[in-house]
């Protein structure tokens, strides 16, 4: 991925939305990212590591996001990604999936899934550094186990039953996962600044 040419030119990375821009634009779910912007703030030591690795030669300056306003790991995610861009400087740019596909077929998960959100991590003048794609992996245990209870509990359910249960379920835990998100972009840059 980083030593093709991205189609994310510092242009086309200019004419990405704000936050406050992509919150104007979006048609559901407006109330969830309010929701989760007041779940998705950071310790005093998330503040102090994201502030240290934005003032870094070569650190994170910039951060683009690929994402709809539909998708609950988008609405849950994103607005922790925006306080990370807010206490640290970085500079946050967001492109809605649909109107933006060139650049979501670099970031494909596992080579072949449009995966949301996605989260790039670029130095100031645009280096990629690394992404990070969808939920956290502890999201996707709990999920898994969520199913699985939900399944013993009811077995005959219809799939729109089991949908409505596992996401009753799952919706307690979003502070926690958003929490964990904000944990492994933290372990990951750690890892690629050498921090």
């Amino acid at each position: 991925m980083a030593e093709k040419k991205s189609v994310v030119t510092p242009e086309r990375f200019a004419k990405g939305l704000t936050y406050k821009d992509y919150l104007t634009q979006i048609k559901v779910n407006k109330d969830r990212f309010e929701e989760f912007y007041k779940s998705g703030q950071l310790s005093v030591s998330d503040k102090e590591f994201f502030r240290k690795i934005a003032k870094m030669p070569n650190g994170a300056g910039k951060i683009l996001v690929i994402g709809e306003d539909w998708c609950p790991d988008v609405f849950r995610g994103l607005p922790a990604v925006a306080h990370i861009a807010e206490d640290s400087g970085m500079e946050l740019r967001i492109f809605p999936r649909e109107q933006n596909l060139d650049i979501m077929n670099e970031f494909l998960k596992e080579g072949k899934y449009m995966s949301l959100p996605v989260v790039v991590f670029y130095t100031r003048d645009q280096r990629y550094i690394f992404h990070w794609i969808e939920r956290p992996l502890r999201a996707d245990k709990e999920r898994a186990q969520i199913m699985e209870e939900a399944k013993k509990e009811k077995p005959g359910a219809t799939e729109q039953e089991m949908r409505a249960k596992v996401g009753d379920r799952s919706r307690a835990r979003y502070p926690a996962w958003q929490q964990e998100t904000i944990r492994e972009l933290r372990e990951a840059l750690t890892k690629r600044l050498g921090v």
